[in-house]
């Protein structure tokens, strides 16, 4: 199991564990700090959804940076056993609902302020992405981490896209908003 720390907010400086596996891989520190900078205005009382969770150090880093809740989507079932412990261990397991499937069978009837899609780079499929856009809120965003050049993504408009070494990472809007 590697360790990762949280970053900011009320859970700042605490470990959480990360699966050790080909199918997750965690965020870069500079990266996270740099998304939720971007993101900071949103997160207070916001809903969000963490797909491809991994360890669920995106949707833990918003629940200690003011979201209210968060949703994470981990097909691995070891990872998301991973994410139901480091919610327990922060005393966060109220605040989190983690769902154990693929992305592309998740289904919600609730929209989300920030959607969160970090999925693994050597499988990336723009398919698996596009079943999210329609998950955010009119007024909402959706962040996504991503190898190559920006993805269109029906439905959502880019906003910008930040390159940090291999990853890039683009913040979305619903069209519907502008």
């Amino acid at each position: 199991m590697e360790k990762l720390r949280i970053t900011s907010g009320k859970y700042r400086g605490r470990v959480i564990k990360s699966p050790t596996s080909a199918t997750t891989h965690p965020m870069g520190s500079r990266e996270k700090i740099a998304l939720f900078n971007i993101i900071s205005d949103f997160l207070p009382g916001a809903v969000v959804l963490d797909a491809f969770a991994g360890s669920g150090a995106l949707g833990i880093e918003a629940l200690s940076r003011g979201a209210d809740r968060v949703v994470f989507v981990e097909k691995d079932p070891r990872a998301a056993k991973t994410i139901r412990n480091n919610l327990d261990e922060l005393g966060a397991a109220s605040y989190g609902k983690v769902y154990t499937c693929s992305v592309t069978k998740f289904t919600s009837k609730e929209d989300f302020d920030i959607v969160i899609a970090d999925p693994p780079y050597d499988r990336f499929e723009i398919s698996d992405i596009g079943s999210l856009a329609g998950l955010v809120k009119t007024s909402g965003v959706f962040v996504l981490s991503h190898p190559e050049e920006s993805p269109k993504i029906d439905g959502l408009s880019l906003l910008q896209t930040r390159k940090y070494a291999r990853a890039r990472i683009s913040i979305y809007r619903n069209i519907a908003f502008f």
